[in-house]
């Protein structure tokens, strides 16, 4: 996506975060945040980054930038993730839909077993994420993740923590996913030593 499109397109979507939460003197923080971002899209860490095919770095950078705006107001880093998430509801709401068809199915878990599978083989080809191990079995997925991308394009802006947003997007699939699959996070990368999930057939 071209740079200028990119900026205007995801601005759109920080305009419905700061509205749903209640912020004021919108139109300054847009062009704010848009200024920012653009001086991001032209650095040499974004073309550092933009080299995984599995990872939307342009959209990553935009949130990334709502992240530090949001954060120079003087928010703290579960309030930035609370407003964010609120902004970005009606972006999921497509999504939502495609889960809640797949929970009803009798194949559930097989659909997010085969998920699984094909992500890890992208992201090892691809490097943007790093597996200590990524165990399959008919009933279950266990993987543990030393190195993450996302995670790293956090931390080189300081604000690590803040990838939460990002690993908390398993959370919200699978919490539609019930009915057939169990899915326990024992920890991510944003604030501890690995990302360790399971995803187990109920």
């Amino acid at each position: 996506m071209d740079a200028q499109k990119a900026i205007k397109e995801y601005g759109k979507y920080y305009k419905i975060a700061l509205t749903v939460g209640g912020f004021d003197n919108i139109d300054a923080k847009i062009k704010s945040f848009e200024k920012r971002l653009e001086k991001m899209y032209a650095s040499e860490k974004f073309k550092k980054h933009n080299v995984y095919p599995t990872m939307n770095v342009t959209y990553i950078y935009a949130v990334i930038a709502m992240c530090l705006e949001i954060k120079d107001l003087g928010y703290s880093d579960k309030e930035v993730i609370e407003i964010l998430n609120k902004g970005f509801d009606k972006r999921r709401e497509r999504y939502k839909k495609l889960i809640a068809v797949i929970n009803n199915l009798p194949n559930s878990f097989n659909i997010a077993r085969r998920w699984n599978i094909n992500d890890h083989k992208k992201r090892v080809e691809d490097g943007s994420i790093t597996y200590e191990y990524f165990n399959v079995s008919r009933d279950k997925v266990e993987y543990s993740i030393c190195k993450c991308m996302y995670v790293e394009m956090f931390e080189t802006y300081r604000i690590r923590g803040l990838c939460k947003i990002f690993c908390m997007t398993d959370e919200f699939a699978y919490a539609g996913l019930t009915k057939h699959v169990n899915f326990i996070r024992h920890s991510d990368l944003s604030d501890g030593p690995a990302c360790f999930d399971e995803v187990i057939r109920k």
